[in-house]
Parts: structure tokens; C-alpha cells; sequence
């Protein structure tokens, strides 16, 4: 599955400030043509493992490899090059509020390619009826539901048709048919397309069910288990099992580090 990975995160460090280290020497092959879960709690590193990819921050330490090119955020025209062929779905849509559905999947189209608009037109009604929401073309994006602006913003991530997609927190906030809606689409994309795709999500029970591969990351995005979604289920690794079970007990504690609680009370 390795032999020739889409994306190679190699002993990579970084910080956002010099107070705090979010990875730390982090080493990660995500394999080409497949479905790759990121699995983790808050602040473990894995929305910003998807920045270092996309080429918004660079590393402090180590090498991003995308398709054999080592990436370099200081080459405008390597950046341009390398982000034509990705698609992001962003945590929260991040759709423009104020176009129409048509025109937030158009854009992307409008802004990298020079095609005509009857060319772009029929792409995108094509790229709505595959999340089936052709029909909701014409209205603003005031007017949908929360699961279909997700899927809204889903067809505008596959507009360019993206050898990579990367999806951060694709299920949050949404109800149980609309999260089981979005997982059969980002496996049917994948499937279909033949795309590399990378799922960021807090879901475990929903990214096991569509994924090849899966990652558990912990604090500094340190690698606490790897494998198949059946490898980490059957997991007896404490930490494994206490995270992909929720089980409220075990090596993860709530509190964050603090003093005695007498020292802040008892004075």
C-alpha cells in the first residue's frame, strides 16, 4: 500500500509560535488511490497537518512530499501548480454567502481554467447532481439546509476534478442521515474517481466504515496506532481502544494539566 504514496510527511516539525509545538517529528505515508482517516483529539495537529499539505505553512523541520515534489511554500509557482490538483473541503463550507449554489461551484472553475461558460454550466449541474443537488442550483446559500451547504461545498471541492481531496471535519453538526449521505459520497468520490482522499474527523464510527486506512494521532502528532479500521478496532493498545470505543476512562485524561486543586482553593 506504501510503495508509491500520494503524500509523505517526513520528520516533520511545527509550531505556530515559539511557545508551543503542535507536531513534533512526525513521519506519515498516506496512500495513493485510497480513503486515509485522521483520527484524534482537539489540537493533536491534524487540521494543521492539511495546512502543511496544502502549502499554507511550511514546515520548521522535515519535508512535505506531494507526488514525489518535495513542496516549497516559497514558489509561488510550484504553490499554484500543486494546488490545481487538490480539492478541500473546509470545516465549516467556507461557501460565499453571497452567490448562488451554481456560482460557488463554478468558481473554482472561473478562477483556475479558461473554459467557456456553456462548458462550465453543464460541468457544474454535473458536479450537483453527483451530491444531488442539482436542482437547487438557483438558490442562495441562505436558502439551503447545513447538510446541503456541506454537500455544496463538497461539489465545489471535485470541480476541478482533483487528484487529491482533503476533507476537515466533514460530519460535524450534521444529522445522522446527513452524515451517513456525506460518508457514502466521499467513498463513492474516491471510488469513482480514482482520487487520493484524507479525512479529518472526530467520527470514528463513520470514518471505519469508509475508509482503507486509519490514523490515531495524540498530542504533537505523535502516531499512537495505524491500520486498517479493523486493526484498530480489534486494537488492545490502552489508548487505541479507549479512543475509538469513547470510553471515559482510561490513558487520556479530561483535566488538563493543573496544580493540586487545594493550591488554587485552599489558600
Amino acid at each position: 500500500m506504501f510503495d508509491n504514496p500520494f503524500i509523505e510527511i517526513d520528520h516533520v516539525t511545527f509550531g505556530y509560535d515559539n511557545t508551543r509545538t503542535i507536531l513534533s517529528d512526525v513521519s506519515l505515508k498516506f496512500p495513493r488511490g485510497k480513503v486515509t482517516a485522521i483520527l484524534g483529539g482537539s489540537g493533536c495537529g491534524k487540521t494543521t497537518l492539511m495546512r502543511l499539505i496544502g502549502g499554507v505553512h511550511a514546515a520548521d523541520k522535515g519535508r512535505v512530499v506531494f507526488d514525489g515534489e518535495v513542496l516549497d511554500t516559497r514558489d509561488n509557482a510550484q504553490l499554484f501548480r500543486i494546488r490545481r490538483r487538490l480539492g478541500m473541503l473546509f470545516q465549516f463550507g467556507a461557501l460565499f454567502t453571497d452567490l448562488t449554489v451554481f456560482d460557488n461551484v463554478a468558481f473554482p472553475m472561473r478562477e483556475h481554467t479558461k473554459l467557456p461558460e456553456s462548458m462550465i454550466r453543464d460541468l457544474v449541474l454535473m458536479k450537483l447532481n453527483a451530491v444531488g443537488l442539482r436542482g437547487a442550483a438557483h438558490l442562495r446559500i441562505s436558502e439551503v439546509s447545513g447538510g446541503m451547504a456541506r454537500r455544496i461545498a463538497l461539489a465545489r471541492a471535485i470541480a476541478l476534478d482533483p487528484e487529491l481531496i482533503m476533507y476537515d471535519e466533514p460530519f460535524a453538526g450534521l444529522d445522522l442521515i446527513s452524515m451517513g449521505v456525506a460518508a457514502k459520497l466521499i467513498r463513492t468520490l474516491n471510488d469513482t474517481t480514482g482520487a487520493t482522499s484524507l479525512v479529518v474527523s472526530h467520527d470514528v464510527p463513520e470514518c471505519m466504515a469508509i475508509s482503507d486506512w486509519v490514523i490515531l494521532l495524540a498530542n504533537q502528532g505523535r502516531v499512537v496506532a495505524q491500520g486498517t479500521p479493523k486493526q484498530l478496532m480489534d486494537s488492545l493498545d490502552p489508548e487505541t481502544r479507549q479512543f475509538v470505543r469513547g470510553e471515559p476512562d482510561g490513558p487520556v485524561k479530561f483535566h488538563f494539566p493543573a496544580r493540586e486543586i487545594a493550591e488554587d482553593f485552599l489558600r
